[in-house]
């Protein structure tokens, strides 16, 4: 009896810390290890995940950037995937490491790499790959003219660097932009100052839904008008908190958001959403739509949209017919405080998944710093208004060049697209990024819903109140699970609710140590019967 027992024992801790495993995604791969030399003498098929917004310009590029790699490299195939969407690739990725089917090259977002890393060695941490002599950053023994670490934009490479590592290189870059309709402001009788201010931003909006006795609008003469869209609301809920220096969240992924700046930021948003002043572009839609048809004043969207925004945008959505004639200012978004603006950095990172075989990985490691390469980082920059990641590609005569035909032309330089560059170029020290860690993709979501849901209140005559507040803490709180991320919630209480994993090994424990009870049971009663 007692060995049979002891035989249970052990395979009930093997089974639980199998479960556990098996809840991290770990599919067993040892931690990655540098090869002393690239074999070119095997073939290695990698997979590249990337994104692109139905651009062909952009499919072009990265099309282009496979063929010249595996010119230098013929022994490596490179398949790319293309989504239309980051939180599709984000899906994917966390369902192909539970069946260790992950891409081997990925274009995503830090926050996703956080939550990739519960996995045991899913993610390569690139610190030792950066500083390698023979293939690191510009390296000896690469077949391409790959930038140094140094001149990889500090602010953007800071991005991709947490836990103690980096786990990713920034591809390109981007920011937010206020898109204004000068004659529109001007009709008012307003001048735009030389730094956009929220108090400026709430009383022109305000100003513009004065309506005739028909019902239309006076400054436009259509019965639409939403003076101010913003796109990105969890976007705008981070930059309003860093501009009043409120809490966000911490490093060690301490949420901190849910405090009296922020109750008072959804006051004055509810206020100009009663007023019909504000939408949402997940209410409304996209901006730049009502934007291009005289419909808004103030559109706020990535600078990397910026080809879809203004009378003469290449990629405008809307009929011509529906096309209203204005000059386009572009801006840096509103501030609290015009002698410390403050801008959030953003933008696509690559990163590289852990296989069997370190020579795949190497492969896949040299075409990401072929990404990073000047004919890349140009080409991907003009198609929109993303600036390259590197000063080696910002220097370059043919950006300077690009940049200095600003409005020769509509398509390729068209004014707004590279304003929207300049905009980011000359505010890079202005810029900041969020702490990144496991729930900080979740924290986002529950930033822009705050918004959303106070905005859809408001619309639908609901009342917002301190009572109103406190539930909706409450229910962002649950809603994305901020009280199961491993951080703490400031401010509020923990539910105490056990990670995933605990709960799994728990489980696992005691569904096998009922089975124990059940067997002793049935050896003493059968010992009994024999008796």
């Amino acid at each position: 009896m007692n060995r049979n027992f002891k035989r249970v024992g052990l395979l009930a801790v093997l089974y639980s810390f199998s479960c556990l495993t098996a809840c991290h995604g770990s599919r067993g791969l040892a931690e990655f290890s540098i090869p002393e030399a690239f074999d070119t003498s095997k073939n290695y098929e990698i997979t590249f995940w990337a994104k692109n917004d139905t651009n062909k310009t952009q499919t072009q590029i990265y099309h282009n950037a496979i063929e010249g790699f595996t010119a230098l490299y013929p022994n490596v195939t490179v398949n790319l995937r293309l989504y239309t969407d980051y939180g599709r690739i984000y899906n994917d990725v966390i369902t192909n490491i539970a069946t260790g089917t992950t891409p081997n090259v990925c274009i995503t977002y830090p926050d996703h790499i956080a939550t990739y890393l519960t996995g045991d060695n899913v993610v390569i941490p690139l610190d030792e790959l950066f500083a390698d002599a023979d293939y690191g950053l510009s390296g000896e023994k690469l077949l391409f003219d790959a930038p140094s670490r140094d001149e990889i934009i500090p602010q953007f490479l800071s991005e991709c660097s947490f836990k103690d590592h980096y786990y990713a290189l920034p591809f390109m870059r981007s920011t937010e932009a206020c898109y204004i309709n000068k004659d529109y402001v001007e009709a008012l009788g307003y001048t735009i100052p030389e730094t956009l201010t929220w108090d400026f931003i709430w009383e022109v909006s305000d100003a513009a839904t004065a309506k005739d006795g028909d019902d239309n609008y006076i400054i436009n003469g259509q019965k639409v008008m939403i003076p101010f869209i913003y796109k990105s609301t969890d976007n705008m809920m981070i930059q309003m908190l860093k501009q009043k220096n409120a809490g966000y969240s911490k490093d060690d992924g301490t949420i901190e958001i849910f405090n009296d700046t922020t109750v008072e930021l959804l006051y004055e948003i509810a206020k100009h959403v009663e007023k019909e002043a504000f939408s949402t572009f997940k209410i409304s839609s996209y901006p730049g739509n009502f934007f291009n048809a005289g419909q808004c004043l103030f559109a706020i969207d990535s600078t990397a949209g910026a080809s879809w925004i203004g009378s003469d945008a290449p990629l405008s959505d809307i009929s011509k017919e529906s096309l209203v004639d204005f000059e386009t200012v572009v801006m840096p978004i509103p501030q609290f405080d015009p002698e410390n603006p403050k801008m959030i950095s953003q933008g696509p990172s690559v990163c590289i998944f852990n296989k069997a075989d370190p020579q795949e990985v190497l492969a896949s490691w040299l075409f990401t710093q072929y990404l990073l390469t000047n004919e890349i980082q140009i080409a991907y920059a003009r198609t929109e208004g993303y600036v390259p990641v590197t000063r080696k590609a910002q220097e370059d005569a043919s950006y300077q060049d690009y940049l200095a035909q600003m409005g020769k032309d509509n398509d390729a330089y068209y004014d707004v697209k590279i304003k929207a560059s300049k905009l980011l170029l000359e505010n890079m020290s202005n810029t900041f990024v969020t702490p990144v860690f496991n729930g900080s993709a979740s924290l986002r979501d529950a930033a822009g819903q705050m918004i959303e849901n106070v905005a859809k209140s408001i619309r639908r005559g609901g009342v917002v109140d301190d009572a109103y507040m406190e539930k909706l803490f409450s229910d962002v709180t649950s809603l994305y699970r901020l009280d199961q991320k491993g951080g703490a919630v400031a401010g509020r209480t923990k539910l105490g609710k056990l990670p995933p994993t605990a709960v799994v090994l728990l489980s696992a424990l005691g569904i096998t140590w009922l089975g124990i009870i059940a067997y002793v049971v049935q050896g003493t009663i059968k010992k009994k019967k024999k008796s």
